[in-house]
């Protein structure tokens, strides 16, 4: 399966490292897109290295070829995976938005989408981003997390922490299998 592993601005952007290495270690072909706020958390070149695949933070990187690299991907897409979801980039796809390219490829695929956000718990009750996340699952977004409770880098306790790895690989098995 053809996955987009979509990285956003959040402190568990480093469990994308190990999320890349188990979906390569399965058998996908994982293409990461990360946005400029990730980078700070997480290199592009870890991220390459684990996954075999030129990794795509803006529109800059995609002067390969003639057509546009977040098109590509989209179209390549069977999956369309964000690991962690930042409040930022969940309000930029509830909205139809497109500042990088991680949106553009949102907006473009036809793939099915599998979000798992991540953020400080007060960000994540709060009610523009349950309006966003339920809007999401309107447009035929799966969304998994986050954890209900645990203590947050932040120094809070509560709900906010990514799904364990585990939880989202299983997820991803679960949509492999329903494309199969």
């Amino acid at each position: 399966m053809t996955i987009v592993l979509g990285v956003t601005g959040s402190i568990a952007a480093y469990k994308a490292a190990d999320l890349a290495s188990q979906l390569v270690k399965l058998d996908h072909d994982v293409h990461c897109v990360m946005t400029e706020a990730a980078t700070e958390f997480i290199t592009p070149l870890t991220l390459q290295v684990l996954s075999r695949n030129p990794v795509l933070v803006s529109l800059e990187d995609e002067k390969q070829s003639w057509k546009p690299g977040h098109i590509d991907l989209a179209d390549r897409a069977d999956l369309f995976l964000v690991a962690p979801l930042s409040a930022d980039t969940m309000g930029n796809f509830a909205h139809g938005l497109a500042p990088d390219p991680l949106s553009s490829i949102y907006l473009a695929t036809k793939a099915k989408v599998l979000l798992a956000p991540a953020m400080n718990g007060t960000m994540w009750n709060h009610s523009a981003t349950q309006r966003n996340a339920s809007q999401l699952v309107a447009d035929g977004c799966q969304i998994i997390g986050p954890e209900e409770s645990g203590i947050l880098a932040c120094g809070y306790q509560g709900a906010g922490r990514l799904v364990p790895i585990d939880e989202i690989l299983e997820a991803v098995e679960v949509l492999a299998k329903g494309s199969s």
